[in-house]
């Protein structure tokens, strides 16, 4: 027979895990939402253009790996594509697994920022 404390404490945990869920979800459609806005739904690493029909393969990813790190201007997301967010989570895991190795070209995997320079063309236009 169960004792009423341990069905008091599952009761607990399971309240605590769904509303874990529940913030998780909620924090991913907020950032998600505001990039798609805020950024042209472009890969921002093979270039692969999207709509409506396929933006459900459109990813935010976070340059700096936090998922919690979402600053209102936006600054640490970036679109991916879903392949190239793939590719670029293997790329962080690899170098995280083997940090000296240096990759061939000498450049820091995750910094390109396609969209470098973009809001001070557009506000010539």
């Amino acid at each position: 027979m169960a004792n009423p404390t341990d069905n008091s404490r599952q009761t607990q945990l399971d309240t605590i895990a769904a509303e874990a869920r529940k913030s998780s979800v909620s924090r991913d459609q907020g950032y998600r939402e505001q990039a798609l806005k805020r950024y042209p739904w472009i890969c921002g690493r093979c270039s692969r253009e999207f709509d409506r029909t396929n933006v459900q393969e459109l990813t935010v990813h976070h340059r700096d790996h936090n998922h919690d790190n979402n600053p209102s201007d936006g600054s640490n997301w970036e679109l991916l594509c879903l392949y190239c967010h793939d590719n670029e989570h293997q790329r962080h895991l690899e170098a995280d697994r083997n940090p000296s190795a240096s990759n061939e070209t000498g450049s820091t995997p995750g910094k390109h920022n396609p969209f470098a320079g973009l809001r001070e063309q557009l506000d010539k236009s």
